[in-house]
């Protein structure tokens, strides 16, 4: 299996990379992000029976061909632990009432779905650097759970630092505690005056200048990096198998999304053969994915133009991984690709329903997505809704997704929607939806009252460099 960029330029100086090269490298030097040459196929009859981790390993095993077998093997099997994620499911499936249900994957560390990818993402990559005998900086961009994913997969790891861009002052107080309050030697945050958007464009300036990133090694956790996608993918699988009665059975999933990196890997199981048919997409009040899969018209806002929601890790209008998609709606065509970013660099967006972009937009509208939106006022009603039906307690993604999911749920085929995160990172919103606090492990207990380390900085990444050479030189 070998990688391309999607934007037809070389990754680590070749032109069909290796796993680990891509793991390594984050963005292409082009600014393209990777993508595997062809799609593997799955085995439903085979994988149907086998547990997370050895599910995983089959399904990983054939996006990565140059870690060797036992070695990776060992490496699932570390991540994927009961002591990890609450259960030996890894990511169980909670039935609401026949035809809908839950599908957990926030039962990480962090509580979030980001965990899922990420306790992986770090074992991998301290087993590349090891062998390499090579280091990394990790420059990455958070709008509130993959920071804390991140840091709390990489922390003490060796060979490995990472410098975490978050909005300053957009994030829940739990989530801003998560990360802050860590003061491992090899984890430095850095809030960025100004919405997440800005803190993913200053990742991949830094990242696009060729001699800071090799003078300093960086590399990536975002959902730039392919290695979080491929790891996700791994749970649509497992969802469908508990859900369906027998391979072929059609579900629905309904997907919050911010990033685009956890439907996509929705998307990516259904090109690989899982039978999903609809790609359910929520988005909250930032609805830019909402409008382009109704219209075809792609138009990201302007910091000032995105909102701060009580759904906060979705305040997002720069989807990244919404490029990897659109290269296959290209048809993998890198120079139709690369004339829609100058668009969009130009013109502020592109519009799919152009007679010149007919056979892309056809794609679009044969790939399974449909989508819908949801405000404030409709996650506090699903919220309380779904406790009031089922003594369920949901945080305002989830509850996001639901809303959006049984706007599109139909009579005969199973609804399943993606829980992102439990409540307790989003205690706010659950009081007012509520009128109760929700639970939380006790090793987060009193978390916001802990010391908070870290500094804030412009929106600017000339200043994220300099701090960066601060504490590197």
């Amino acid at each position: 299996m070998r990688y391309l960029s999607t934007r037809g330029g070389a990754i680590g100086g070749q032109e069909a990379a290796s796993f680990s090269t891509v793991l390594l490298e984050g963005l292409a030097a082009d600014g393209g992000l990777s993508m595997p040459e062809a799609y593997p196929q799955a085995d439903l009859d085979a994988w149907r029976v086998l547990s997370y981790p050895a599910l995983c390993f089959e399904i990983v095993s054939r996006f990565v061909d140059d870690i060797p077998r036992d070695a990776l093997k060992t490496i699932i099997a570390k991540t994927y632990t009961p002591e990890h994620f609450g259960s030996a499911d890894i990511t169980p499936v909670r039935e609401l009432e026949p035809g809908l249900s839950l599908l957990c994957v926030s039962n990480g560390p962090t509580l979030a779905f980001k965990d899922i990818a990420l306790q992986l993402l770090g074992n991998l990559f301290e087993y590349v650097l090891g062998r390499e005998g090579r280091a990394i900086n990790i420059l990455g961009a958070t709008s509130g759970d993959t920071g804390s994913s991140a840091e709390y997969a990489m922390r003490g790891k060796r060979g490995i630092k990472v410098f975490m861009l978050s909005p300053h002052k957009r994030m829940s107080a739990f989530q801003q505690a998560q990360m802050y309050a860590l003061d491992d030697p090899n984890i430095f945050n850095l809030a960025v005056e100004g919405t997440f958007d800005c803190c993913q464009d200053i990742v991949k300036e830094v990242g696009g200048d060729a001699s800071f990133k090799q003078q300093y090694q960086l590399g990536a956790v975002n959902s730039i990096n392919w290695a979080r996608v491929m790891a996700q993918i791994v749970y649509y699988f497992k969802g469908y198998f508990a859900v369906t009665r027998k391979n072929g059975d059609p579900l629905d999933v309904a997907v919050p999304s911010g990033n685009f990196g956890n439907i996509l890997a929705a998307y990516i199981a259904k090109q690989m053969g899982l039978p999903l048919r609809r790609l359910i997409l929520a988005t909250n009040e930032n609805d830019v994915l909402d409008e382009f899969f109704k219209s075809g018209r792609y138009r990201p806002r302007s910091p000032e133009e995105t909102h701060a929601t009580s759904s906060p890790s979705m305040d997002i209008s720069k989807a990244s991984n919404f490029e990897r998609y659109l290269f296959d709606c290209v048809g993998r065509n890198s120079t139709v690709l690369r004339e829609l970013w100058a668009q969009l660099t130009q013109q502020g967006g592109f519009d799919l329903t152009e007679p010149r972009y007919q056979k892309c937009w056809q794609r679009v509208q044969a790939s399974g997505f449909v989508s819908g939106r949801s405000t404030h006022a409709d996650r506090l009603q699903t919220i309380r809704d779904i406790y009031q039906r089922y003594g369920v307690m949901i945080d305002p993604h989830t509850a996001d997704g639901v809303k959006v999911g049984r706007e599109y749920r139909e009579v005969g085929v199973p609804l399943l929607c993606v829980e992102t995160a439990l409540p307790a990172k989003f205690a706010a919103t659950i009081e007012e939806a509520l009128g109760q606090t929700p639970p939380r492990p006790e090793v987060y207990v009193g978390i916001e009252q802990r010391p908070q380390h870290y500094t804030v900085l412009p929106a600017d990444a000339e200043a994220v460099k300099a701090f960066m050479r601060g504490q590197l030189d």
